[in-house]
């Protein structure tokens, strides 16, 4: 089993890794739900740790319906987390109707290749989450962060589970 670490500080990161995580996410503001991290932050973590580094891209608290500014700045955010040494980036994109937006999240995969993309939590505020899978296959993400649309993964475990059977991963 991979153990990866939600972190927001240099000092988690090195803890997360001593503590045996194969890897991190890495995002700034968790009370918030996570936010894209500094470049400087990025950039030093990368340097303190040798396990997985994945990085939050997302440009603000809220919802994850974007405007084409946030848009612009989400694939400025994938480039320099490329460029500073992540190894995958976690984001999600919604439309208005609170669905996946996948043109939008399959240019932002196509741009980060060849890191992989974790389509986050935003799959939990889709109207049925279950359904929205089809949609982040269909983007390119190669992996899914989801509580099952339910506030704790706990609550949600039947729905998450569903989904790993429809994934082809059971």
């Amino acid at each position: 089993m991979q153990v990866e670490i939600c972190v927001e500080s240099v000092e988690s990161a090195i803890a997360a890794e001593r503590g045996g995580a194969q890897r991190v996410e890495l995002c700034s503001d968790l009370l918030e739900g996570g936010v894209t991290p500094s470049a400087g932050l990025i950039k030093l973590v990368r340097q303190q740790i040798g396990i997985g580094l994945f990085t939050m891209i997302r440009p603000r608290g809220g919802d994850f319906c974007y405007t084409d500014l946030e848009f612009e700045v989400m694939q400025q955010d994938i480039r320099q987390a490329r460029d500073l040494g992540a190894d995958g980036v976690i984001l999600g994109v919604l439309d208005g109707c609170a669905r996946v937006d996948v043109a939008r999240t399959r240019q932002l995969v196509e741009l980060a290749g060849p890191l992989p993309v974790t389509f986050h939590r935003a799959i939990d505020m889709t109207p049925d989450p279950r359904a929205a899978l089809d949609d982040v296959v269909e983007t390119g993400a190669a992996r899914v962060l989801t509580s099952g649309g339910a506030p704790r993964v706990t609550e949600g475990l039947s729905t998450v589970a569903c989904m790993v059977k429809k994934a082809g991963r059971s």
